[in-house]
């Protein structure tokens, strides 16, 4: 019969699924950061991978046919020839890019999704003018490197990662205006998320009880994954998820691309996944209330009305998506003095964001959205979620699995062959 493991590296800690051949989950394992600063984040990654594959019952280590990781997008690192990272991974949201953004705009095409100070390319760019880099042989994504720690080969990635480093999904290749870069580094060989990549290391295989012949796939992105796991799967169907912050994806037979309002598409098989992230969410949120605060007022939201606050509710200025402005302030007055009313603009507010973007998607030519599947901590916050019913238009259901690990093993069992 065999089991397929989906695992997560997620902004909290790492998460694995166990499914059957049938997709039916039977075993679900986490392992939480520590809550202080790690000084060796790779070794920290690597420790994390290991102990995770330890907890899973034995019984299911033994059957496991095939594994697939997701990291977070645009979390990087260079490494030597033997896989030893150089030098310190630079996190998914690490801006230190911003500083090369001139040269990229000369060098891309106009309004590319790399035109990010977070993106991959941003990223390596600044990495080259680092001492370390003369040391470094490949360049890699999270996942990329967590995968090569299981099936030993470095410099395989998978299009959903790479897409923020300027390949081109469409084409499936690396563009020519990346080409004429010349960069002096070895770029990742690409591949459909999911491909069967190589067996365990045997080592690894021996140490965990897992089969010699399990197989280790090509992988992908956090949002990805748990867009995979929400059983979401035609045209006009969506994913918000309400984690830290607010990430929309519209799948569509057309595909979007606008760095001016951060919007871009992943490919999906034959269809295209088209979205964009914003910095509100549930770190706004946590910022002025406790969980069990948020739990006490959200039930004693009326939904029914309109809060009749105007807020855009962030933490600090900038956003990235549906207004893509680093200067763009916060919206949080007037504050009333009933911590009621004051989530229910805070809810409402961040429900005129999502449908702004989801409005945004098909303005400029993706599919007419049709419903909305929650992903996310969020998606238990019952309030939240009818209000965002109103403002959509559309229904608003939880994913079938909220789990990103889940749909990380959905690609270890079948790929994006449904799609």
């Amino acid at each position: 019969m065999g089991f397929y493991l989906g695992i997560d590296f997620g902004t909290s800690g790492l998460r694995g699924v166990v499914i059957n051949h049938e997709a039916c989950t039977q075993a679900e394992i986490k392992y939480a950061w520590a809550d202080e600063a790690v000084s060796d984040l790779a070794t920290a990654w690597e420790t994390a991978l290991f102990r995770l594959l330890a907890q899973i019952p034995e019984n299911l280590r033994r059957e496991v046919k095939a594994i697939a990781i997701n990291g977070t997008s645009s979390t990087v690192l260079l490494t030597d020839a033997a896989g030893k990272p150089v030098d310190t991974p630079l996190l998914y949201n690490d801006a230190r890019g911003s500083v090369v953004l001139e040269q990229l705009r000369n060098i891309a095409p106009p309004h590319h999704n790399v035109l990010s100070a977070t993106s991959s390319l941003a990223k390596l760019l600044w990495m080259m003018q680092q001492p370390s880099f003369s040391q470094a042989k490949y360049f890699l994504h999270q996942a990329d490197w967590l995968g090569f720690l299981l099936h030993g080969y470095l410099g395989i990635s998978d299009y959903h990662n790479a897409l923020k480093l300027g390949y081109d999904v469409e084409q499936l290749k690396y563009p020519a205006w990346l080409e004429k870069l010349q960069l002096p580094i070895q770029l990742p060989k690409v591949l459909t998320p999911g491909t069967p990549i190589a067996k365990l290391r045997p080592e690894i295989a021996t140490q965990f009880n897992f089969p010699g012949d399990c197989l280790v796939c090509a992988g992908t992105t956090d949002s990805i994954a748990a867009f995979l796991a929400s059983g979401a799967k035609s045209p006009g169907e969506a994913v918000t998820s309400l984690g830290s912050t607010l990430v929309v994806k519209l799948l569509s037979r057309t595909r979007v691309e606008d760095s001016r309002y951060g919007i871009y598409s992943h490919r999906l098989g034959n269809l295209w996944l088209t979205g964009g992230a914003s910095n509100t969410g549930g770190a706004v949120l946590k910022h002025f209330f406790s969980a069990a605060e948020l739990e006490r007022f959200s039930s004693q939201i009326d939904v029914t009305t309109a809060s009749g606050l105007d807020y855009y509710p962030l933490l600090q200025a900038g956003d990235r998506f549906p207004i893509n402005d680093p200067d763009l302030l916060p919206r949080l007055s007037p504050r009333p003095d009933d911590p009621v009313a004051f989530l229910h603009g805070l809810l409402e507010g961040m429900a005129k964001i999502e449908g702004r973007g989801y409005g945004l998607l098909q303005e400029m030519g993706a599919d007419r959205l049709i419903r909305v599947y929650t992903a996310g901590g969020g998606a238990g916050n019952s309030a939240w979620c009818a209000i965002r019913e109103g403002v959509l238009g559309v229904s608003v259901v939880s994913s079938v699995h909220t789990e990103a690990a889940f749909g990380s093993a959905l690609l270890a069992l079948r790929g994006l062959g449904f799609f």
